[in-house]
Parts: structure tokens; sequence; C-alpha cells
């Protein structure tokens, strides 16, 4: 028996109640709460305040509640990693859904990313537009992490259903996050369409020398606006897609760990519930993506087409010239259904998503919107399995090296 054990009994009589031993002795307000056994349930000093902060912490680890400073961390690392490891595949999608030659160049997966290493190499092709991406990755998904575990917990504590939780908060995660990853998101596009510069082998309509290249040409020619072109679009794409994405994997560990019966799932169900989780929202969000791309990287037209020359009266399609300056893009005016699937893509010459989609349904079919859609399956799955397993093992990490620290500092 401990001695506040012995000390609480020999103020209470053989049958009284502890609250009655309390009212006997004239106890107006000694701070234990009422209902308590005895005086050694009631932690005093220091140690009271220490074993609750330990049984806050037992709590927020049965529940995978890291602190927000670790998952922002981690979420950077694991989702960077994750992004440039896939970057060469990106690259593949964005030539199939952005191609303007018609016949297309880019058709399959294998072929494409074969002729674009071969003819432009693996920096300046397969990689071009790296240097945006790493710089609106890493703090967005920072940004991401931060707000998606703040709203998540908050939610799921206001007693807002799990499921509801994880779908909302991939919504407003990806909100707060999209200031930064747009402007990089226009300039890792236009890059990786682009290629090498004076690319010989593709002619994009875009032709920068560098990412600061790039950023100030956009900005002096088109206005710092333009940094933020296709803003909707990209938000259109990306809120559903993580929102998608993060309650797949959240209820996908739900149903690994009570298969495993252990917080513990393993690699081989970590690996698996991400990369579901990503190639199954990146397939439903394709036909997002495919605009997305396209409002992005198209060739702004001037508000008067080239005319016409008489030579040519019934080719049916106009010459419009870039504002820019930098290409010629054929915009086809003949009936949709001639061609559905068209075998190139058109220049949308809009900013809305829904004028977007209807136009490449009557243009190209179905088929239209779901171009590159085997790129895009392939960056999702993997890319989503490599950050969220990241994402885990770093947290892991994280969390040992926190609880030997606090070890040390006991000691």
């Amino acid at each position: 028996m401990s001695l506040a054990s012995r000390v609480a009994n020999l103020f209470s009589s053989g049958t009284s109640t502890p609250q009655q031993g309390r009212d006997e002795f004239g106890f107006v307000d000694d701070g234990v709460p009422e209902g308590k056994q005895t005086f050694s349930d009631f932690k005093l000093g220091t140690e009271g305040f220490r074993s609750d902060t330990m049984a806050q912490k037992e709590v927020e680890e049965e529940e995978g509640r890291p602190p927000y400073l670790h998952s922002m961390i981690a979420g950077g690392i694991g989702g960077t990693t994750g992004d440039l490891l896939m970057h060469s595949l990106d690259t593949v999608k964005t030539r199939q859904q952005g191609d303007p030659h018609i016949p297309p160049k880019y058709t399959t997966m294998a072929s494409s990313y074969s002729t674009i290493f071969r003819q432009e190499g693996f920096r300046r092709g397969l990689y071009g537009g790296w240097i945006p991406a790493l710089l609106g990755s890493f703090p967005g998904t920072i940004i991401f992490f931060g707000t998606y575990e703040y709203s998540k917990r908050h939610m799921i504590d206001a007693g807002v259903t799990p499921q509801f939780a994880y779908l909302t908060s991939g919504f407003l995660a990806d909100f707060a996050a999209s200031f930064v990853y747009v402007p990089s998101e226009v300039l890792k596009t236009r890059l990786q369409l682009q290629g090498r510069y004076n690319n010989p082998f593709f002619q994009s309509g875009y032709n920068y020398k560098s990412t600061a290249h790039a950023a100030r040409t956009i900005v002096r020619q088109e206005g710092f606006s333009a940094l933020f072109y296709g803003y909707k679009a990209t938000i259109f794409r990306d809120l559903p897609f993580s929102a998608l994405q993060f309650t797949f994997y959240e209820q996908g560990q739900t149903w690994a760990r009570q298969w495993k019966q252990s917080r513990e799932i393993g690699l081989p169900l970590e690996l698996f519930t991400g990369a579901a989780a990503g190639g199954l929202a990146g397939v439903i969000t394709c036909p997002l993506d495919v605009v997305k791309t396209r409002i992005q990287t198209q060739v702004n037209p001037s508000t008067e087409p080239v005319k016409k020359t008489p030579a040519h009266p019934t080719i049916p399609t106009e010459r419009v010239k870039s504002s820019l300056g930098q290409q010629i893009r054929s915009i086809s005016t003949s009936s949709p259904s001639t061609h559905t699937p068209r075998p190139g893509s058109i220049n949308l010459d809009t900013s809305s998503v829904l004028t977007g989609l209807k136009l490449i349904y009557k243009t190209e079919g179905l088929a239209g919107g779901f171009r590159g859609v085997g790129p895009r399956f392939v960056w999702t799955s993997v890319q989503s399995g490599c950050m969220l397993f990241l994402y885990q093992s770093i947290l892991r990490r994280l969390g040992i090296y926190a609880a030997s620290a606090d070890q040390e500092a006991v000691i």
C-alpha cells in the first residue's frame, strides 16, 4: 500500500464514504473533485500536471495524432520527394494533353517517354520544369498537411462524421495551399510543354531560357495575374482530387488497421493504401486535369484573328496569332461531329472549366476528357503511395526522436 493511501485511510472511518469523511472534518474546498475514492487518487503539485500531460499524449498517440509541426515537416518532405520522383511521368502526361500537332506526336505512354528522352534528354526534356515544381511543392505541402490535420481534428472533436471530416479537410487544405502552388504550376506546365530552349522537336508556343526568364517574361508580357492563369481550373481539379484522395486513404488505413488489428499495418499495406487512394482519385478527376492543362498551356489568341487568304477558301480553320508572337496555332471551326474523337488538342480559348469540358466533349468525345489517363493514373498512384509512405515513416521517426528527447529532459 502506498504512503498516500495509508495517510488517506487515517482520515476515513470504517463504513463512511470518502465524501462523508470529508464533510465530517469540515473540508470546504480541498481541491479534490467530488466523487474521488481516496486522497491518493488526487494528483498533487507538478507531478499531477506531468501525469495529465502524459495522459493527453497517450490519447493522442492512440488516436494517431502527432504534433502539427511533425505533420507539416513529414508532409513537406514526403510530398516534395514524391513529386520529384514522378516528375518525368507528369511531363509525359502534360505533353499528351497539350499536344497541338495533328496527328498527335505523343500517343502511348511508353513511346512518348522514349521519344522525349531520345530527342530532348533527361534534364531539359523529361525533367523540364522541375525547379518551379520543387519551389511550389515543398511550401505547398507544408501548408496542406498543417491545414488538413488542424481542420480534421477539430471537426472530429466537434462530432462530425470522420468521412465527411476527411473530405472537407481535403478541400480546405488544398485551397489554403493553392495560393502557393498555382503560380509554380503555371511555370511548371509551360516549361514541361516547351522542353528544351529552342526545341527543334516540339513546337509548343513557348521558348523560355530558364524558370526566372519564364517568370519575368510572363509578368512583363501578360501581367502578374497570368501566374494565376487557370487558377479556377486548377482548384476545380485539385480540390476534388485531394478530398477524394485523403478520404480514400483514411478509410483504407482504417480498414487495414482493423484487418491487422494493429496501428502498424506494414510496408505493403502502407504503399497499397496510398497508391490506391491516389490512383483512384486521379482517374476520377482526369477530365478536370485535361481542362486545367489546356487552359494553362494554351497560347492566348489576340482579339482579332488573321484573315484567311483567298488561296485557301476551303480550309476549315482560322489562323490565330499569339499575343506573345511565339506561335500560330490552329483553332477548328468545322463541325464537331466530324472530329470525334479529334486527333489533336484544340485551343479552348476560354478560362471556364465547364465551357472547356463541353468543348472537349463536343470536339473529341468522352475519350478527349481522358487523354493522358494512363500516365495520370501511374503518376498519381505512385506519387501518392511514395508521399504517404514517407509521411508515415517520417512521422514515426520524429515521434521516436521526440520521445527520446523528452526522456533525456526528464533525466
